[in-house]
């Protein structure tokens, strides 16, 4: 299992210090949860059914209809690699970013065909290569990125789904922290067959604990998932509060411009904390550390968890929700500093 933040209960365990005593801000979902109102009765007791009002509420909210609504978008992570091997009927070259959530990367090394074929994996910093573009039959994009926080211009996305196109290729696009820009979104505007977007509630919403994100594309494709992942993927209280959310357009707005704000506080913060260069987006801010192990753990220490990245050369923060979690990070990272 990769490790994505949270897991607070083993660090608490292993620093001794109760659970109620930690700062966690190592996930990178909004600490701000969207303000659910009590769930019915019956989300609790009935199976859960497709015409409960989320998917029309989902294709207002992301303005596309040909859409799958799945168990968090890391359900549509691991189908992914084997929907789109039998699509085209064979594997071929996925370009992965080097820098990114693991998840991705897992999920296509760990599929093989009926004859043991695996994708063949390369790899690419923040842009892929012409020469890259030009071989591979699979790009997958986060945009924005994470934990790095690099933004992918919509024009350059369409202009690399246009050459994938030429080869029969597919362009995957994991958008699970873009909702705070949602002009940025390649759902702006019609998909194209060769073009694939997630979506999370977990992160803008808070709504994490909900497991639910949706998969935009060719219906087929969503046909073809649909039927491995089986009836009732996500529970019925889950459905419930998800389409709510995705209903309120008032809490949506407020919600953009205070975590802009916060991000914005935070990033001032760590600039005055760390000499390292920083990047990250509304709901995180990411710094790069030679010494990042050494000072996760000195936070530990203080309670403070943080998201050390895989390659153990940065921390991800993510975002304080009050005045007294502020005064906790700020009082230890002048301790540290110093």
């Amino acid at each position: 299992m990769l490790e994505h933040g949270g897991n607070l209960l083993k660090f608490a365990q292993q620093y001794q210090r109760p659970v109620a005593e930690w700062l966690d801000l190592s996930t990178g979902v909004s600490p701000f949860t969207y303000p659910c109102p009590p769930v019915p009765f019956d989300a609790w007791n009935r199976l859960p059914e497709l015409n409960d009002g989320l998917e029309q509420a989902a294709a207002e909210y992301y303005g596309c209809g040909s859409l799958l609504a799945v168990a968090g978008s890391q359900a549509a992570i691991m189908a992914l690699p084997d929907a789109i091997a039998a699509q085209r009927g064979r594997l071929g070259v996925i370009a992965l970013p080097r820098v990114g959530y693991k998840e991705h990367q897992h999920a296509w090394q760990n599929y093989s065909g009926a004859d043991g074929v695996k994708w063949q994996i390369e790899y690419y910093d923040d842009i892929p290569s012409t020469s890259l573009l030009a071989r591979s039959d699979v790009v997958v994009c986060i945009n924005p990125n994470n934990p790095t926080g690099v933004r992918l211009p919509l024009e350059q996305l369409r202009q690399w789904q246009q050459q994938l196109q030429q080869r029969q290729g597919m362009l995957i696009v994991d958008e699970a922290f873009i909702d705070c820009t949602p002009e940025q979104s390649l759902l702006t505007q019609p998909l194209d067959d060769n073009v694939i977007v997630l979506r999370s509630i977990g992160k803008f919403f808070g709504l994490a604990g909900a497991r639910v994100g949706f998969l935009f594309g060719q219906q087929g494709l969503l046909d073809s998932i649909a039927q491995k992942l089986g009836p009732w993927t996500i529970p019925g209280p889950s459905r419930w509060i998800t389409r709510e959310g995705l209903l309120d357009s008032t809490w949506q707005q407020q919600m953009r411009q205070c975590l802009a704000e916060q991000s914005s506080r935070l990033r001032t913060l760590l600039t005055h904390c760390f000499a390292g260069k920083i990047s990250g987006t509304e709901l995180f801010q990411t710094v790069a550390l030679p010494d990042a192990p050494m000072i996760h753990h000195q936070l530990c220490q203080h309670a403070i968890l943080t998201r050390l990245c895989d390659e153990q050369d940065a921390l991800r923060f993510g975002l304080p929700s009050n005045e007294l979690e502020w005064k906790k990070l700020e009082l230890a990272l002048s301790k540290i500093t110093q």
